[in-house]
């Protein structure tokens, strides 16, 4: 009759090496814990937007800084105008299916920028329409000539755009309205952007020339005071929609903080871990402890580096 130890030897062996691997995992697990929450990443992916629909489901929807800041220039031109919001979701619609909110210098046939728009069909030469301002006030020039605000995002946009694939203008609805509620200011504190740090200092009278130049006389005009871009007083939901511009456009403007109605959009702490997500918009006083800026005014603070 053969003896159990050596079964009984094995199976423990087997056990203890088990226990050891969960071990192992288990601390592995808990260094990596330890890290994030700590460090946090500036960035876990691509720099960011997100915005979340002002509906009961919540829907979060994002985009990518440089789709974020073409995204605004889109709408503060609405706000600019003082047209129906309306107008905004039909744009941005219509930008999202034709270029993805990029500024392409390509397309079909001679088609080219943020709309696809075609030199041929009248819209201005090539250089023309690969300014952004330029083709954003051609779309929104042909809109006005429409009954738009009766009209579905998927008729509006075709009646301007005369595309070849209408349908597919539908599909963008619902991450255009959640973005164009943010941007033309609806929706309070609505949109995030985790970026990576500037890459280097940021120039305050660049800033208030571009913020000028996307809101027009639709907000108070913009003055510098040192590393700041102060817009006094511009009541909501226009202040709103001018906070929400600069953090879409932080990145490419070297903005580092935003402040508003008693809350701040601080760059450097929008940090995410695998544990929780970025802060976004906070009260004033939690930012600046020994007192924040007047709560009335949209206060932009350039990077120093």
């Amino acid at each position: 009759m053969s003896s159990p130890v050596p079964g009984r030897r094995s199976s423990s062996l087997r056990l203890s090496l088990f226990v050891l691997l969960l071990l192992g995992a288990v601390l592995a697990a808990g260094a990596l814990v330890a890290v994030e929450l700590r460090a946090g990443r500036p960035s876990a992916g691509e720099p960011r937007c997100v915005v979340s629909s002002a509906d009961g489901e919540r829907q979060r929807y994002t985009l990518s800084a440089e789709q974020s800041a073409n995204a605004a220039l889109i709408t503060a031109e609405s706000v600019a105008r003082g047209t129906d919001p309306y107008a905004a979701v039909v744009a941005l619609a219509t930008a999202m299916q034709e270029s993805k909110l990029v500024n392409i210098d390509y397309g079909d046939r001679d088609s080219v920028g943020l709309f696809q728009q075609r030199p041929s069909q009248g819209w201005g030469t090539v250089e023309q329409i690969m300014d952004p301002a330029h083709a954003t006030a051609a779309f929104y020039d042909g809109l006005a000539e429409l009954d738009y605000a009766t009209m579905s995002v998927t008729d509006a946009a075709q009646a301007v755009q005369r595309s070849g694939h209408p349908e597919a203008y539908a599909r963008h609805e619902g991450v255009a309205r959640a973005f164009a509620g943010s941007l033309t200011g609806a929706t309070e504190a609505s949109l995030n952007c985790v970026l990576e740090g500037p890459a280097g200092p940021g120039d305050p009278g660049r800033a208030a020339d571009a913020l000028r130049d996307a809101f027009g006389a639709a907000v108070p005009a913009p003055r510098t005071d040192g590393d700041r871009v102060v817009v006094p007083a511009p009541g909501k939901p226009e202040g709103w929609a001018v906070a929400h511009w600069a953090v879409a456009q932080a990145d490419a403007l070297g903005i580092a903080e935003v402040s508003f109605d008693g809350r701040s959009w601080v760059r450097a702490d929008q940090r995410t871990t695998r544990f929780a997500p970025a802060p976004g918009w906070v009260d004033a006083a939690e930012a600046h402890p020994k007192g924040g800026p007047p709560p009335g005014d949209v206060v932009l603070v350039l990077g120093s580096s």
